[in-house]
């Protein structure tokens, strides 16, 4: 674990700051996109993306009373990284292990229009290969929230770095 990981879980009172500054200083496309932790629990945990044009598909609607919809990929983002960041929860040290991604799967349900929220649930994290389903919700024009997108992620847990 690096010097600046250890200092950060120090410092933070809470899982959500250590996984903030984690996604802020180490990951610097998650960061680039906007993404904040929103909640962290054994098992569980919930990102967001806000709406950003620079996050969308530009393709004219026609009507000009609808902003574009977000970009597919950044939903399937937002399950891939939710999915794995959940399963270091099981970890007995998250931060020193490693996740890869072995196999993900999106479900897309309807397009995103508004700010995305991911949540996360392990199902199962073995002593080597985790999985979790994640659902993807986006707010509407007028408010409401809808899902987006569904998604399953196995990955490899490599649950110290000499693996």
């Amino acid at each position: 674990m690096s010097d600046d990981l250890q200092a950060a879980i120090e410092e933070f009172d809470d899982l959500e700051g250590v996984v903030q500054y984690y996604v802020d200083e180490h990951q610097e496309f998650l960061s680039w996109l906007g993404t904040t932790v929103d909640d962290v629990g054994p098992g569980t945990m919930t990102l967001s993306i806000p709406y950003d044009e620079k996050l969308t598909n530009t393709r004219p609607n026609g009507t000009g009373d609808r902003r574009p919809d977000i970009h597919g990929g950044v939903a399937a983002t937002l399950v891939d990284t939710v999915g794995g960041l959940a399963l270091r929860t099981e970890l007995e040290d998250p931060f020193a292990a490693n996740v890869a991604t072995i196999n993900l799967n999106v479900n897309y349900l309807r397009p995103a229009t508004g700010d995305l929220s991911a949540r996360a649930d392990v199902i199962r994290a073995g002593s080597s290969v985790g999985v979790s389903e994640i659902v993807v919700e986006s707010t509407t024009p007028d408010g409401e929230t809808r899902e987006v997108a569904t998604g399953q992620g196995a990955y490899r847990l490599f649950r110290d770095q000499e693996s």
